[in-house]
């Protein structure tokens, strides 16, 4: 399995289970991402605390995540970066557009502040 998604109260939680968010893995996160939002989930959080590897295909499913909240007049988080996968979203200067926490309990506080 490469993924855990809990629907809890206010949000749902999907857990990253494989080492590497690439392109095996991306397009199945995508579609993971879309069918929440399409169940009227507005705040995700997504932890990558698993995940030592992260490409360009994970880069682009993490900003859909990120638009599909967005647009929903909700919230979404990233936790639980590495060094690598945070690296790569520095670089992409992501960090200035993402909501990133060190953990979930974190992401859950920011989430709640809404």
């Amino acid at each position: 399995m490469e993924f855990k998604i809990d629907k809890l109260e206010n949000y749902t939680l999907i857990q990253v289970l494989e080492e590497k968010l690439d392109t095996h893995i991306a397009p199945s996160l995508k579609s993971e991402l879309v069918l929440v939002s399409g169940n009227g989930e507005k705040n995700i959080i997504l932890d990558l605390s698993k995940c030592r590897y992260c490409d360009s295909s994970g880069l682009s499913a993490i900003l859909v995540a990120n638009r599909l909240c967005k647009n929903a007049g909700g919230k979404f988080v990233l936790t639980g970066l590495n060094d690598a996968v945070e690296r790569l979203i520095i670089i992409s200067q992501l960090d200035t557009v993402l909501n990133i926490t060190e953990t979930v309990n974190e992401a859950v506080e920011l989430i709640k502040e809404k």
